[in-house]
């Protein structure tokens, strides 16, 4: 059986991004997908690279070894992380949550403070990903990662044979923690600021008709947030979604346009756009639980991710390279169009 083209939206989410893992096995485990492209933002940019590395070579189980080495190498590190408040209690965990959004709001900036720079990923990715095996020789995987200009407000995305450890700390870099990365003289901060994930280069894209989103950022929240740490919270959400959500009304009004007939499909668009998350459980954890590199909550939230995929493969599986499986109603603005009587 042949196996079915697909692209890979991933989300970054910090510690969240290991329901991405989860997602990601399950894929490579039931092996019925073709992944020809990924676009990836911070952790999700992370979990891609660190598939293709191995993937590109058609060796799926290193693929699926590659990806939970990384995560355990980053648990196993991110204990001495400065933001880091895995393994203890319940009561400093809240308090840790209280220090950090203090810190990142009132108190020293991360060039003010070189103890809050310290960026544990670093090493991680040196040892864990071969960085020389992603150059594109139109047999592998098309990567695209994101990264925010600082300086001049602009999305940089960059490609297989520009990928580095610099380009992955920039893809990541929270401005409030680390100090802008430097990348050829410009200096970066989170792609998610600009695009979480971009769709863009996979819509343009003339390869699969599909992209699978993996989202790990929550649209849904069950109470109005009223302390200062949820309302943080809360608007770091909706930032990071926002662009992601523009991008799917985009191209799923240019699939409509396809589907009337009003314009002509191209290689370049009708895309069919396909979301895997788990909002229900995803929107049970505080924001600060994406600093949360503890190996039981990383395991928790991949097998969250493989079953997620077993799932919707189970349910949309068919419908790939026929229709859109994403709920529109989700996305779609909410409006009041003033009706116009036309008079004599």
């Amino acid at each position: 059986m042949s196996k079915k083209p697909v692209h890979l939206a991933l989300q970054g989410g910090g510690a969240h991004g290991a329901f991405t893992w989860g997602v990601l096995d399950y894929l490579l485990e039931d092996d019925r997908l073709k992944i020809e492209a990924i676009s990836g933002t911070s952790a999700g940019a992370l979990n891609a690279l660190a598939m293709a590395s191995h993937y590109v070579a058609g060796d799926v189980d290193k693929a699926r070894e590659a990806l939970s080495n990384l995560w355990q190498s980053m648990s196993q590190h991110g204990f001495f992380s400065p933001y880091n408040y895995s393994g203890v209690s319940p009561m400093f965990h809240q308090w840790g949550s209280v220090m950090s959004w203090y810190q990142s709001f009132f108190s020293a900036s991360p060039y003010q403070n070189p103890f809050f720079n310290t960026h544990f990923l670093e090493g991680i990715l040196e040892e864990q990903i071969d960085f020389d095996s992603l150059d594109y020789d139109c047999s592998g995987v098309r990567l695209f990662v994101s990264a925010t200009n600082v300086l001049t407000n602009r999305l940089r995305i960059f490609s297989n044979d520009e990928l580095s450890v610099n380009v992955l700390l920039a893809s990541s870099c929270l401005p409030k923690i680390h100090k802008a990365v430097e990348i050829d003289g410009e200096h970066f901060w989170d792609g998610g600021f600009m695009g979480n994930p971009v769709l863009e280069p996979l819509v343009k894209d003339g390869g699969a008709d599909d992209i699978l989103i993996v989202q790990v950022n929550p649209l849904h929240i069950n109470t109005v947030p009223a302390s200062p740490m949820e309302i943080a919270e809360r608007m770091e959400t909706i930032g990071f979604n926002a662009t992601l959500s523009r991008e799917i009304r985009h191209v799923a009004q240019i699939e409509r346009l396809i589907e009337s007939g009003e314009i002509a499909a191209t290689t370049a668009y009708g895309k069919h756009l396909h979301l895997l998350h788990n909002e229900e459980r995803m929107s049970s954890y505080s924001a600060f639980t994406k600093y949360d590199m503890s190996w039981d909550f990383l395991t928790t939230l991949r097998d969250m991710g493989r079953e997620t995929a077993k799932q919707w493969l189970e349910d949309n599986y068919d419908n790939i390279g026929k229709r859109n499986t994403l709920n529109m109603e989700e996305w779609e603005p909410i409006y009041h169009q003033p009706v116009c009587e036309i008079r004599e």
